[in-house]
Formats: structure tokens, C-alpha cells, sequence
């Protein structure tokens, strides 16, 4: 790969990289703390591609220096050379912004976000890392069944702010839904006690209209994790622009829009049936008996969404976390300790045991 296929925004005041800042929504150079809008780093990306596109001729030269790669060497990769230091930078074949691992400078791959992999829509980060940390130990905090020693031995590998690629879809969904109900009533007499159930069939309907569903488009990502740390606030976004990922990682989607569609519909099927089952009350039971979900139309937009990643480890184990970098809501799963479950459980029984005997004693 060329230099002409990674972009890095340079500040005019002292020559340091620039990044956004989640804080200011601009970008901002952390050497001189200059800051810049957005909105103006449009010409200067124009400028920049017209620059691309003036380079010295250099087939003629002539080195021996260094090896050919082997066949299948380079297979799943792309090479990049740094236009702050010259380093060599590695990256899977779906990066498309990262760091220079030599002088640190954020890096775009710009060929990863042209034409058809052109994202539509960017909601930019509006909490930084030192957020995310905070948020990390709130949500370990408090934690009944967590192991005292997690909270003192585990450690923060590695905390990444990453932009992961979405498809949004629209839809218009046609349901009826057709439910088992019951109703029971009880009374006594002096004799007896009586029990009366009453079965209905209950019937719904209605039309929807879905905007903007969510689907990951990351494979490295999983769907359910993702889907979590939902919603994110969709007028929040805006028009893509490369400026946003200066400072963060950022894949390319490597799941396709029509990969998509299915988990989309699934979701969109989900919620109408979940919306009527909730009109259906007043009743002891409610079991479907028929559902009929019809999904037509729409269109699909694709944007990237702002996620830290934190990776953490406890006793040589993996634990995984995600945080929306929009809204902070965190999740990941924890450790269990189960002898402080087992004494909860059986505290719990004990005293179950007890409102048993007294309400006993009440009654005879």
C-alpha cells in the first residue's frame, strides 16, 4: 500500500497529529491544544486528495534491500507505511483507522471508506476513555455474587475506542397475532371452594413502521453484545466524514447488507409481536396460537457507531466489556463466586422456610 492510502490530519499551528475530541465535538491537537471545526477540514480533505494524486515517478530506482514475502504471507493483511515516521504499519484487511505503532500518530485508511464502502452516516463519540474506565468500575460495583478478589486482582488489558460498521434498515410490517387466553375466577361457600376458567381467543392486528434497525456489520463483534448496549440516538448522527475516526480504530463492515436482512427482519418481527402481546391484558394466561408477521419495503443506510471496548483479566480468563461511547451504558458478563451465591440461596430458603411456619401457625 502507498502513503497515499492512509490519511493523517496535521495541525497547522505545530505540525502534531490531530484527533476528534468526544468533548468538544472538534478536533484538537493534543500538543498545542488548537482546535478546529469540522466543517473546515472538508477543504483540507479536498486538498489532500488532490495531493494524492501528485507523486514523484519512482519505478526507475533500483534497490536489493530486503526479501519478497512468501506466497500466502501477506494473505488477510494490508502493509501501510506512515507519513509521520515512514514505519510500516500492519492491519487486518477490514481496518480502516488505526495507530502508527512506531510514533503513535492516528492513522485512516482511506480506500477502506470509498465508493461503495462509503459510510452514509458517523455518530461521533461523546465520551472519552477516562469515561469508560469510570463507567467499567460503576458496573462492576456493588455486584452481590462477584468475587471479593475480581475487584483487586483483575486488570484493565486494554481499553479501545472503536467506530463498529452497522447496517440501519427501514421497514414496513403488516401483523396479526391470534392469542389463547384464560380467565379465572374463584369463590367458596360453606361447603366448597369453586374454580371457574373461562377460555377466549383474542385477536390483534396493526400496522408498523420501523427506522433505522440496527444489524452489526462486524463479524469480530458479537451480534448480541452489540445489540446490548443499545439505543443509540440516531439524530444524533451525522454525514460521514473521515476527521471523526482520526484518533480511533474503525473497521469496514466484512458482513454484507443482504447478510443482514434476515437478523433485521428478525428483530423487526420481534418487536410488532411484542407491542400487540402488549395490548392483550386484563387476562390469567396469554399463549399465541398463530402468528403471521408480513416485512415489506425499505432501505438500508450504512453507518458506523462509537463502542469502547475494554478487556480485562482475572485468573488467566478473558472477560470481555462494551460501552456505548454515546449514551455510557456498559455491559459485559462477570464471574460468578458460587459459594457466596450458595449461602444467598440458602439464606433465601431459611428464611422462606420461616414465613411458611408463621403463616402456618396463623392459619391453624
Amino acid at each position: 500500500m502507498s502513503m497515499s492510502d492512509l490519511r493523517e490530519y496535521k495541525c497547522p499551528a505545530c505540525g502534531g497529529a490531530i484527533e476528534f475530541d468526544s468533548k468538544s465535538q472538534k478536533m484538537k491537537c493534543p500538543y498545542c491544544d488548537t482546535e478546529f471545526e469540522l466543517e473546515t477540514l472538508k477543504e483540507l480533505d479536498a486538498q489532500m486528495e488532490r495531493e494524492a494524486g501528485q507523486q514523484d515517478d519512482l519505478s526507475g530506482w533500483q534497490t536489493d534491500a530486503g526479501g519478497e514475502w512468501q506466497e500466502g504471507e501477506t494473505d488477510g493483511m494490508n502493509v501501510y507505511t506512515c507519513q509521520s515516521c515512514g514505519g510500516e504499519i500492519i492491519a487486518d484487511e477490514n481496518t480502516g483507522a488505526s495507530n502508527c505503532p512506531y510514533c503513535g500518530n492516528p492513522v485512516i485508511m482511506t480506500e477502506k471508506f470509498k465508493g461503495a464502502l462509503r459510510p452514509d452516516l458517523v455518530i461521533p463519540f461523546k465520551l472519552d476513555k477516562k469515561a469508560a474506565k469510570e463507567a467499567y468500575y460503576r458496573h462492576i460495583k456493588g455486584r452481590t455474587f462477584l468475587p471479593k478478589a475480581f475487584r483487586r486482582e483483575n486488570h484493565i488489558d486494554e481499553i479501545k475506542g472503536l467506530y463498529v460498521p452497522f447496517w440501519l434498515f427501514d421497514g414496513d410490517v403488516d401483523a396479526d397475532v391470534r392469542y389463547k387466553a384464560t380467565k379465572v375466577r374463584m369463590w367458596s361457600d360453606h361447603d366448597y371452594d369453586y374454580t371457574e376458567t373461562s377460555y377466549y381467543s383474542v385477536e390483534r392486528s396493526g400496522e408498523m413502521t420501523f427506522v433505522s434497525v440496527p444489524v452489526d456489520g462486524s463479524e469480530k463483534m458479537a451480534d448480541d453484545l452489540m445489540e446490548s448496549i443499545e439505543p443509540f440516538k440516531i439524530s444524533e448522527s451525522v454525514d460521514f466524514q473521515t476527521a471523526y475516526l482520526s484518533g480511533y480504530l474503525a473497521d469496514k463492515y466484512d458482513v454484507s447488507e443482504k447478510e443482514s436482512i434476515n437478523r433485521a427482519h428478525d428483530r423487526m418481527k420481534k418487536s410488532a409481536e411484542e407491542v400487540l402481546a402488549d395490548t392483550v391484558k386484563g387476562y390469567a394466561s396469554v399463549v399465541p396460537e398463530n402468528t403471521n408477521v408480513n416485512i415489506s419495503g425499505g432501505k438500508a443506510q450504512y453507518a458506523l457507531y462509537p463502542v469502547w471496548i475494554l478487556n480485562t483479566t482475572w485468573k488467566d480468563k478473558k472477560y470481555i466489556f462494551a460501552m456505548n461511547g454515546q449514551t455510557g451504558k456498559m455491559t459485559g458478563d462477570l464471574p460468578i463466586d458460587r459459594g457466596i451465591y450458595l449461602k444467598w440461596l440458602a439464606g433465601l430458603t431459611a428464611v422462606f422456610t420461616v414465613v411458611l411456619c408463621l403463616a402456618g401457625l396463623l392459619i391453624f
